[in-house]
């Protein structure tokens, strides 16, 4: 694997030319007992999608400028069912990603026996570089990792596509 420097993520989206797709396939991402948004939604309270104001941040800002530029984002979630307290919360929040621009799909992980999918989340810009994510068993992140290896970004874009036509839209996508 390539030792590249790990810029920001906004940087590697804001140098997408084409796509830049993410695949997440853990139940439990360590989240601040502290954050506001999910002491929020656990009071019932989260902020309305069609009020941007309270909840669009910088995140937010790189996607939408990305599909402003014709990039296709994409995100794929392979979920356990019934799914976690930090999915339901997630879920709950992914309108404030399809209005930035991204397009998002479920997968139960039912639905997901067969498939070969990489040991770690990753984000693919451009179907060329990929920014690896480790996360320790509780969900804390650790590190991410630059790889930019023609190989396997083919077996990680194969791999993405796969759960994407088995996945269910956002809009349609039910949790339980």
């Amino acid at each position: 694997m390539s030792q590249l420097v790990l810029p920001p993520f906004t940087d590697l989206l804001a140098q997408c030319t084409t796509s830049a797709v993410h695949l997440e396939t853990r139940d439990v991402y360590a989240v601040d007992e502290e954050d506001q948004g999910l002491k929020d939604w656990r009071a019932g309270e989260l902020a309305d999608v069609d009020d941007p104001t309270s909840w669009w941040g910088h995140f937010h800002d790189a996607v939408g400028a990305a599909v402003d530029r014709g990039v296709s984002v994409q995100r794929a979630r392979v979920i356990s069912t019934p799914a976690t307290e930090y999915i339901r919360f997630e879920h709950a929040c992914t309108g404030r990603n399809v209005a930035a621009g991204e397009d998002v799909r479920w997968l139960p992980r039912e639905h997901a026996v067969g498939l070969l999918l990489p040991a770690h989340d990753f984000w693919l810009f451009d179907g060329r570089l990929i920014r690896w994510h480790h996360f320790a068993g509780d969900g804390t992140h650790l590190r991410d990792v630059l790889d930019d290896r023609a190989e396997v970004a083919e077996q990680t874009a194969a791999a993405f596509r796969t759960v994407w036509e088995r996945a269910v839209p956002h809009q349609e996508f039910t949790i339980t």
